[in-house]
């Protein structure tokens, strides 16, 4: 196989990795009616469309750290336990609740057919991964800050409506990534019956659902970028087979062409394009 064809082989490839990521909200339950996100971003609501910025977020803990402590309201020494515990999950938050479990997943499965061991590193793979994961989720990011932050830093809403409506944003978006059958099992598992509405499920069992929706995308990905990799490697094996050359590793000989291959194609370009159309 020439190199011109494997390179044809590989950006079919990737490019169809985006179809794999679009077919995955539509595969739920037909009783489950997914709510649809809202991306009208002209004229007066254009300024909610952005994500919330560091300041914003540090206003929140700081007005949530300091609430009054007359009638029902919480006091300040158990808010302050309430959020700086919620700070210190949010790490497994961000991966499991997000697109990074995907995103990390597809990249360490292209560090891996490869063949170049720790190069990229971990950290670059994560840091991308991170960034990425940034880029896909800024439209519910944003909403979360027009419907939630925004509100109760104006005093619209009271700290326990602003988390419930953060809550059913990043739920939104669990939603529409999470499969029929997935979802269906920890419906079944929880012996619950079926809501009309989605956005009526737990965490409890949205979330698991996502990450095994997560993984199964992930992992198919991964397999579809094996592909024109493999290609190369049969090739070089059979080549060396057949020049009497058995003593030569093959993968010593293949990782320049597939390193060349990955090049020409601009592969990180399309990943990271097919990852990021991915997520609806």
């Amino acid at each position: 196989m020439s190199p011109k064809l494997a390179g044809i082989i590989f950006v079919f490839v990737v490019l169809s990795t985006a179809g794999v990521g679009f077919g995955e909200a539509k595969e739920l339950a037909p009783q489950f009616l997914l709510p649809k996100m809202d991306t009208n971003t002209s004229g007066e609501n254009a300024a909610d469309q952005s994500m919330p910025s560091i300041s914003d977020l540090l206003t929140v803990v700081d007005k949530a750290t300091a609430g009054k402590e007359e009638g029902k309201d919480w006091s300040t020494p158990v808010k302050l336990v309430i959020i700086f515990g919620g700070l210190a999950i949010l790490p497994s938050l961000l991966i499991m609740m997000t697109s990074f479990t995907r995103i990390v997943i597809v990249l360490s499965f292209v560090r891996r057919a490869l063949t170049t061991q720790t190069i990229p590193p971990t950290i670059a793979i994560v840091g991308l991964g991170l960034f990425l994961t940034f880029y896909t989720m800024s439209p519910t990011f944003a909403k979360l800050n027009a419907v939630s932050i925004q509100p109760y830093l104006s005093d619209k809403i009271d700290f326990k409506t602003a988390g419930a409506k953060g809550n059913d944003c990043i739920k939104e978006f669990m939603l529409r990534q999470c499969r029929q059958n997935d979802l269906t099992l920890f419906v079944q598992m929880a012996k619950i019956e079926p809501p009309t509405d989605p956005m009526q499920l737990g965490l409890h069992v949205v979330v698991p659902a996502f990450i095994i929706s997560e993984f199964r995308t992930a992992f198919e990905i991964g397999c579809l970028l094996f592909i024109p990799f493999l290609l190369i490697d049969i090739v070089i094996a059979s080549v060396l087979l057949s020049a009497g050359m058995m003593m030569l590793p093959p993968v010593m000989i293949s990782l320049p062409f597939k390193l060349i291959l990955f090049i020409l194609v601009d592969g990180w370009g399309l990943l990271a394009k097919s990852l990021s159309l991915g997520f609806n």
